[in-house]
């Protein structure tokens, strides 16, 4: 049974989810590293992940460890594609802009990017050993990177995320709510997380 303190608790998180925002993780192997990332994605107010297995063996992103989540992948919704063109060309058809993370000389540093002039945003992450495909890079609308000032080159993939999230939730949040879903939107998505 819900009660009057965990239904407020869920009205008070459905107003900060933020609206046309998609999270896509792109062949990622390891379902621990999935579930880190759904725990970041749920904690910032993201509400829909795409997951393409393409490459990779797929896995039911609800039945991953709850250590990794913290059960956060029960309050997000979830797509799976088997297919990173039919994944990616569906989000173009909806107007997102599609940006990855790319290790490349031809990348635009997260520094340097005003996350709020693009009203709607798919962030696009690849797999742990061999990032993005040539398709999803082929399909990207931005390539961005964290610049790095140590001698390792990357960060694993869901810390990577983690800092795309901040930013990107960070410049919205200043920007105000705009970026959050409206009321309607809030109260459908009430009623799914109610059950």
């Amino acid at each position: 049974m819900l009660t009057k303190e965990r239904l407020k608790k869920l009205i008070n998180v459905v107003r900060k989810r933020q609206k046309n925002i998609v999270l896509v993780l792109e062949d990622i192997h390891d379902p621990h590293n999935a579930g880190a990332i759904f725990r970041t994605a749920e904690a910032f107010g993201i509400q829909d992940v795409y997951l393409i297995f393409e490459k990779q063996e797929s896995y039911n992103p609800r039945k991953i460890g709850k250590v990794s989540s913290a059960s956060a992948n029960k309050w997000l919704n979830f797509q799976k594609f088997d297919s990173t063109e039919k994944c990616l060309n569906e989000l173009k058809k909806e107007k997102y802009v599609i940006m990855g993370t790319v290790l490349a000389d031809d990348c635009e540093s997260i520094y340097d990017q005003a996350f709020t002039k693009y009203d709607k945003i798919a962030l696009l992450i690849g797999n742990e050993h061999a990032g993005l495909s040539e398709k999803a890079i082929s399909m990207l609308d931005k390539k961005l990177i964290i610049p790095m000032r140590g001698m390792v080159q990357s960060l694993n993939v869901s810390v990577t995320t983690a800092i795309f999230i901040y930013e990107i939730s960070r410049q919205r949040l200043l920007e105000g709510k705009k970026f959050l879903k409206d009321k309607k939107e809030q109260e459908a998505l009430l009623k799914v997380l109610k059950i």
